[in-house]
């Protein structure tokens, strides 16, 4: 049975790395003594090796071990042997480059499909939609493709910030630009809050902890879903 969490962040404001996750993680993770983390994606530019340290020491705290990707002679073969994995937050274009170069994208949606638990934050969670087109990073990489994992069938846009009314900021928003994306695709998208995840226990699909989501479908006035509801119908 499929086993993932798609979440939007992995830091709330004034909390520890992946703290408000650790209740997730331990349910997710249950009866795992090792997982491997993928550091491709460098938040700020910090190196392969600082990202995993971050990682094994949050994952430390609940009894589980962290071997970092880049670590392994022969990362398909990691993938292939591993318990579990958790792909962070970061880069996605930069996360998508190195996935489809290394020939890793494919080797690890087998894994996850398999029922390997699987763990996304922001970047980690965009590698989980169709594709990955409606990120906010900027693309500092061209990947191979835009293709990733499919692990839910629409996209996410991590991060989700509403309009602040009143603003006078002219830049466009995070609705605009999804409303630019449904031009070119009929994706679904789903506008990710701080704090929120998506859960996927077979093939059951719920939103999670305690925000509403904004929907996206191409053609439609955005709506939203409130935690617990039901994602599959996407």
């Amino acid at each position: 049975m499929r086993k993932i969490v798609l979440a939007s962040t992995s830091t709330l404001f004034g909390q520890e790395y992946l703290a408000y996750l650790k209740p997730v993680m331990q349910q997710l993770f249950t009866g795992i003594k090792e997982i491997v983390f993928i550091p491709y994606a460098r938040p700020g530019g910090i190196s392969h090796d600082e990202y995993t340290g971050r990682a094994a020491e949050a994952f430390g705290a609940i009894g589980i071990g962290v071997k970092g990707l880049h670590t392994f002679e022969d990362p398909a073969q990691a993938l292939l042997h591993a318990e579990g994995f958790f792909t962070g937050g970061g880069n996605t274009f930069l996360l998508v480059k190195q996935l489809h170069e290394l020939g890793l994208m494919e080797a690890l949606n087998a894994e996850v499909e398999k029922g390997k638990p699987y763990l996304g934050t922001s970047a980690g969670s965009n590698i989980g939609g169709v594709n990955m087109q409606t990120t906010n990073d900027m693309p500092i990489v061209y990947p191979p493709s835009f293709q990733t994992m499919g692990l839910v069938p629409f996209n996410l846009n991590p991060h989700y910030l509403d309009p602040v009314p009143g603003t006078q900021h002219m830049g466009e928003t995070r609705e605009t630009r999804i409303r630019e994306f449904h031009t070119q695709s009929n994706i679904p998208v789903v506008g990710l809050r701080e704090g929120g995840w998506i859960a996927v226990n077979g093939t059951e699909i719920t939103l999670q902890g305690g925000l509403s989501a904004r929907i996206f479908k191409a053609g439609h006035a955005p709506y939203e879903l409130e935690s617990g509801g039901n994602l599959a119908l996407l």
